[in-house]
């Protein structure tokens, strides 16, 4: 088992085509296939099933393909580290961003980083809090923004803010921030909420609950851009995370206000593992990711209750 061998193996899974890993390997197909032949022989088991819909990894394939990739991440940042020159910080970092935060983050980090460390290089991941979290355990991120998470055996949190969930309407609707909105009031209005069992829809039927009410949902969606489209679609009113509506709402594209009666508040932490020497790359970024959140809220693009 050699790198070219876990190089071809993660392509062809990203890709779904021998003839596109080929390409994209600037190699022939024949030496692509060569590589995945030579790792089943090895393993005595089958890597893909070939299908209508191009090359599938089977379960064994998954499993291997998931361990080749962190292999060759390491890889790649074993060798922008050695290669740096003495007392540079280099390295290649994973951020894992919420999604709902991505408009407030990722840019101002990307700036820092690129003003103040050169030398690193970064990848952003969005997704969920629970994807972010098993991504996070599992290694193939450095650090993540989650949420409502206290340190465990195996990840270290700093809590960094406590923000409110928003209502969001569209602009007729004159919604403001200084006037927040009572749940009661929301309900008058057809919703359009996350899927049963996302975290965010988990703290709205606790409000839900604690008030004794239900809510007309029109649409239940898993992606908050869709959410805020069917709001600018007129499918009715939604609620969303205080960072995830700041720049909209300011925008004039919805208006918006705090959801109170019951008030309904998250907290925003950074986690990272828990090493016994974690790079100097990862600090730096983790460092600047902090600064990063703490001027925006200071501000005022990321409405918090309480910053940490």
């Amino acid at each position: 088992m050699d790198l070219r061998q876990l190089t071809a193996l993660v392509t062809v899974a990203e890709v779904g085509s021998v003839t596109r890993a080929a390409h994209l390997l600037h190699v022939v197909q024949p030496a692509v296939t060569r590589q995945i032949r030579l790792l089943e022989e090895e393993l005595g088991v089958a890597l893909f099933e070939r299908t209508s819909h191009g090359m599938v990894p089977t379960e064994a394939g998954s499993r291997l393909v998931d361990r080749a990739r962190r292999a060759l991440n390491e890889i790649e940042r074993a060798r922008a580290e050695v290669g740096s020159r003495s007392g540079d910080i280099t390295g290649i970092v994973t951020v894992g961003v919420l999604e709902s935060s991505m408009d407030l983050v990722v840019g101002p980090l990307l700036e820092a980083v690129g003003q103040e460390f050169p030398g690193i290089g970064l990848r952003i991941l969005t997704a969920y809090s629970g994807h972010l979290q098993r991504w996070l355990d599992e290694g193939d991120v450095d650090m993540s923004l989650l949420y409502n998470l206290a340190d465990t055996a195996s990840l270290a949190v700093t809590p960094l803010l406590e923000e409110r969930l928003w209502v969001l309407a569209p602009p007729g609707a004159g919604l403001h921030a200084e006037r927040p909105v009572p749940l009661k009031v929301a309900l008058t209005q057809r919703l359009i909420l996350p899927v049963p069992g996302h975290g965010l829809r988990v703290l709205i039927d606790q409000a839900l609950a604690e008030s004794g009410r239900t809510a007309d949902v029109s649409v239940e969606t898993n992606a908050i851009h869709l959410q805020k489209q069917l709001v600018g679609a007129g499918a009715g009113w939604t609620i969303l995370p205080a960072a995830g509506v700041a720049a909209d709402v300011e925008a004039g594209r919805f208006s918006g206000a705090p959801l109170v009666e019951p008030a309904v508040t998250r907290s925003v932490v950074l986690g990272l593992q828990r090493l016994q020497r974690r790079p100097a790359a990862v600090e730096a970024v983790a460092a600047t990711l902090v600064r990063v959140i703490a001027g925006q809220v200071r501000r005022g693009r990321w409405p918090a209750v309480r910053h940490r």
